[in-house]
């Protein structure tokens, strides 16, 4: 129990009475009896605020957040007693939450229902308690403030943010998916295996016609194919801690599960499945599914996921993933990795290339390319240039060594890796390698 404002106020104004008592001579009995009775007032008011209020108290809010996005939550109280309650109401947020409008001041007469909306915006995923809810309430002549606790627990989940995912289906059926960078190479006639015929339309390549069925219904025909389905997508989601360095306010591991979901969204919409296997401190595996629910799988397995400060087994992964993925898959790695991890990174990826087809996804510090593009003036900058020349020569000598084992390599930045990644997809099913 706290002394409000208003009493701090009061108990100054008494003292501020007594140095004028004492200059202009009054008597002290007026002192006295002005503070008794205040004192008196003050001792009934705090044994009222003492007892907890009868107040009624519940949580609405969805129980799955999306990350960096404002959410919802609101807040039901009902007022059981006989009297009004002053009160301040504050839920117990977590420390990874920004929130607004919490704390809420309200009046609540007896009987009388409220509803609290507030803001919050969760910055990291994973598990979290709202524990309960923190009421200050006043005491009736405002002297006092008591703080009780309402429990109220309820788990939010927070899943990686969907606007990724929702922007590639808005693009794609406006066929602007260029404004993501990704390329429509594929159209509908070309490639893959035989779907069904149909009339012939300007534009198609004559050796598409089917001049059987042609001559047969008095029409041109062309055969249209589809894409190959029913084929599989591993990934390998390096969780190490090469995975933690952080560009533009998220780790290389946050926008590589979020490359990686997108990728799997646009796999199963091509008839496709997915499935992913961690490892670096994080060894689970989530075999492939294409169902209506495999996406929402995805998240449940991985939402919780953040890079570890363990170092990856590049080569222990790939011997995993050999024994639990027996069907041919296109398997893509995940990874930032250093001049040190190279024969690791080689070793695996040749073995898992035994079966699968291979793409190993290396993500670049895009301070790299600012530093190429900066001015050469001083000796310092000239050799911070030939020591990220060399860097980089040994990425690119990594890159061709697996280029010769028939693996695929994408060196690119964490903010190209979700185009090059369906870019890639989607060479390999328009060629048919896999």
């Amino acid at each position: 129990m706290t002394p409000t404002r208003l009493s701090v106020i009061c108990w100054g104004g008494f003292i501020a009475l007594a140095v004028v008592v004492s200059i202009l001579s009054w008597p002290v009995i007026v002192w006295i009896a002005a503070i008794g009775l205040f004192a008196g007032i003050a001792l009934v008011d705090g044994v009222l605020v003492r007892k907890k209020p009868d107040i009624r108290l519940s949580r609405n809010v969805r129980h799955s957040l999306p990350v960096t996005a404002w959410s919802r939550i609101e807040l039901h109280l009902y007022n059981q007693g006989r009297s009004a309650q002053k009160i301040a109401v504050c839920d117990q947020i977590p420390a990874d939450f920004s929130y607004r409008r919490m704390p809420v001041d309200l009046i609540l007469s007896s009987g009388q229902h409220a509803a609290v909306t507030y803001r919050v915006y969760p910055t990291r995923r994973g598990r979290f308690t709202l524990p309960g809810v923190d009421i200050a309430v006043t005491s009736p002549f405002y002297l006092w403030r008591k703080k009780w606790f309402f429990p109220c627990e309820e788990e939010v989940r927070v899943f990686p943010n969907f606007r990724q995912i929702s922007r590639y289906i808005l693009l794609a059926l406006s066929h602007q998916l260029n404004r993501m960078g990704i390329r429509e190479i594929r159209h509908k006639g070309q490639g893959g295996e035989f779907h069904q015929l149909r009339d012939y339309r300007q534009g198609d390549e004559l050796s598409r016609i089917d001049w059987k069925a042609t001559s047969r219904m008095g029409r041109l025909i062309s055969r249209e194919f589809q894409t190959e389905r029913d084929q599989q997508l591993i990934f390998l989601l390096d969780c190490g801690r090469r995975m933690r360095h952080v560009e533009s306010g998220r780790t290389f591991f946050d926008q590589a599960l979020n490359a990686m979901l997108l990728l799997a969204h646009v796999a199963m919409r091509q008839g496709d499945a997915a499935g992913v296997f961690t490892f670096g401190g994080h060894d689970r595996w989530i075999p492939p599914a294409k169902r209506e629910d495999a996406i929402r799988k995805l998240l449940e397995h991985t939402f919780d996921l953040y890079a570890t400060t363990k170092a990856a087994d590049f080569v222990a992964a790939a011997s995993k993933v050999m024994a639990l993925q027996r069907r041919r898959a296109l398997v893509v790695f995940l990874t930032n990795s250093r001049a040190e991890d190279q024969d690791d990174v080689l070793h695996g990826a040749t073995l898992l290339a035994r079966r699968h087809l291979v793409v190993i996804a290396d993500l670049r510090e895009s301070i790299l390319d600012r530093t190429l593009d900066s001015p050469i003036d001083k000796v310092d900058s000239a050799l911070r240039y030939l020591a990220l020349q060399d860097y980089l020569n040994q990425r690119s000598a990594l890159q061709r060594n697996l280029t010769r084992r028939g693996i695929q390599a994408l060196d690119v930045t964490a903010g190209r890796l979700p185009s090059a990644l369906v870019n890639r997809y989607l060479d390999i099913k328009n060629s048919g390698r896999l």
